[in-house]
């Protein structure tokens, strides 16, 4: 956005697709072809088709059953604002997928509701840098329940071992905002003097091929393409509880980040 017309980029791959929205209400992203576009499905895409989803995270909680049993987690992320949670929930709110809960909140039920939740998690959580700290440390016995992405706790196994694993992972219910489908998406810059090249480097990254090396690598996210199976490590997406919520509604971070300021996080 600083670069503006000038800059030097091609093509953009952003982690979360708020991100992918902004620059397009900004004008800096070109149209993708049809023929990029339908090779996933239209939740996963911008609506305008200036950028497309390639590899999908699902947000959830992790725990740990030494120390709260699976029965006593909430059925919805709204509850960590109870009193009850003070001091049992980790959460890493400046880390960028952060953003994307606090706006499928907004999404689900409104700002204000929203505000009201982010200031309730500020009262009662425990707070680290990122996702990676917050899976450690539940998965380490220092916090019952954290909030993350779900590819977090399969990268920790991938790391430690199944034998160090003392933590699980925990889906709250379809249609609630803390399982949020988050979308790394990638777009093609307008001012590229490379479109061409752009074009395809993005088509071939929602390609059934590059979504094979997406699903078959150990980053442990969804692909985005239909009909392309997940690691064989983790369940398919459709076995799991999910919340999908519309680019549009989603957003572009700006409020979300906002209502995390406002609430005195990184204060």
């Amino acid at each position: 956005m600083q670069e503006g017309d000038g800059s030097p980029a091609d093509a953009d791959f952003t982690e979360n697709s708020p991100e992918l929205e902004r620059l397009s209400e900004h004008g800096l992203l070109a149209r993708l072809p049809e023929s990029v576009l339908r090779q996933v499905p239209a939740r996963y895409r911008s609506p305008q088709g200036t950028w497309v989803g390639v590899a999908l995270r699902v947000s959830s909680l992790v725990y740990d059953p030494r120390l709260i049993a699976r029965s006593q987690l909430p059925r919805s992320i709204l509850d960590f604002a109870d009193p009850q949670w003070k001091g049992k929930v980790a959460i890493a709110p400046l880390d960028s997928d952060f953003p994307p809960v606090v706006g499928a909140v907004i999404s689900t039920h409104g700002a204000k509701a929203a505000a009201s939740w982010v200031a309730g998690l500020k009262r009662n959580a425990v707070i680290y840098q990122d996702d990676e700290a917050v899976v450690s440390a539940v998965n380490g016995g220092n916090v019952p329940v954290g909030v993350i992405n779900q590819y977090y706790w399969y990268r920790l196994r991938r790391e430690v071992g199944a034998n160090r694993m003392h933590s699980e992972l925990y889906y709250l219910p379809s249609g609630d905002p803390g399982s949020v489908v988050n979308i790394s998406g990638a777009a093609v810059i307008k001012s590229s003097s490379h479109r061409a090249d752009a074009v395809r480097f993005v088509g071939f990254l929602v390609s059934r091929r590059g979504q094979e090396l997406i699903a078959g690598g150990d980053d442990f996210e969804y692909p985005a393409r239909p009909g392309v199976a997940p690691n064989p490590q983790e369940p398919p997406l459709g076995r799991i509880a999910h919340t999908s919520i519309s680019a549009l509604a989603l957003g572009n971070d700006v409020r979300a980040s906002e209502l995390i300021v406002n609430a005195g996080f990184g204060s």
